[in-house]
């Protein structure tokens, strides 16, 4: 399997514990999730139907402020092992170091795939693949940025899985022209990745394309009735969005002053540049705190924001 966060069972299988036991920051995903509404019965007992799915992608086009085409998925995972399908392999050129499930998915598929560091260097790609916010180091790309790509490169993927704080980068109100496409995450900033929800926007004939692949019942459905709800609850959105905002700068400043540098992050996680990366995680997962450290690093260190209070003391006391 590849490198991932989230493994708490590796954890404990190394440091001792049951996954019950710890604390895991190993991910992007908020350890403060939207409350989960009361599901109808029909939601688990009868196939997910036509109305329920528009309802939801309903409240999906509203939060992502687009009325472009749009395919609901198990996750923006299952977009991207979809969309190198979409066309006869060719080049493809991803924006690195990045997620590693696009590069991995497109080279299964048969595409020759380069990692590039500069999205300039994206320019003469069959498929362009961009994260913005970026993952691990929240780089950002504005939007004129990479609409000044789209004549550059045959297709380009964005992956907003970390955007739903910063609007403002978004490229889903543009989704609809050709060549451009857009996933969205929406268990990361909703706490409630279990669920497997993510979405798919991009011009008609992509997404047609995209659905036919997917097949019935891309998603289920107590996914659409919990995304439906908590899509359409702005005033949670625009509430947790300033509570990470605030969160961001309390756990530079615990970061910092256990030694840590900032490289980046975004809203949901922070990067650290670190003496040691592999020592300073040992010296978490003592006190059963799970973070994230990269095979391609030996400094650098990624910690998801803590949820309620407790985790946060539990962490400054390990740090301290």
């Amino acid at each position: 399997m590849r490198d991932h966060g989230g493994n708490l069972d590796a954890a404990a299988a190394r440091f001792g514990g049951r996954v019950d036991d710890w604390l895991d920051l190993s991910t992007g995903i908020n350890r403060r999730p939207y409350p989960m509404p009361a599901l109808p019965p029909r939601a688990l007992t009868a196939l997910p139907d036509a109305a329920a799915l528009a309802g939801l992608e309903s409240a999906a086009r509203a939060a992502y402020r687009t009325q472009a085409p749009m395919l609901s998925v198990a996750g923006a995972q299952a977009a991207i092992q979809l969309v190198p399908r979409l066309a006869p392999p060719g080049l493809a050129r991803v924006l690195a170091p990045t997620y590693n499930e696009h590069a991995a998915s497109l080279r299964a598929a048969g595409w020759r795939v380069e990692e590039v560091g500069h999205a300039e260097a994206l320019a003469g790609a069959h498929l362009a693949v961009v994260v913005n916010p970026n993952n691990p180091d929240g780089r950002q790309h504005s939007p004129e940025t990479l609409r000044a790509l789209l004549p550059l490169v045959g297709r380009l993927l964005v992956d907003e899985s970390f955007g739903d704080p910063v609007p403002e980068l978004s490229l889903a109100p543009e989704a609809g022209v050709p060549g451009l496409l857009v996933l969205r995450s929406f268990g990361k900033f909703y706490g409630l990745a279990g669920l497997r929800l993510g979405f798919v926007l991009g011009a008609a004939e992509d997404i047609g394309a995209l659905a036919s692949m997917a097949g019935p019942w891309s998603v289920s459905g107590p996914a659409i009735a919990a995304g439906t709800a908590a899509l359409a609850d702005r005033a949670w959105a625009e509430a947790t969005t300033a509570r990470l905002a605030a969160e961001t700068e309390r756990l530079d400043r615990l970061a910092q002053r256990a030694g840590w540098s900032v490289e980046g992050g975004a809203h949901l996680f922070r990067l650290y540049s670190t003496p040691d990366a592999a020592q300073a995680q040992d010296r978490l997962a003592r006190a059963r705190i799970w973070s994230r450290i990269f095979p391609w690093s030996d400094l650098l260190i990624r910690l998801g924001l803590p949820g309620e209070e407790p985790e946060w003391q539990r962490l400054e006391a390990a740090l301290a």
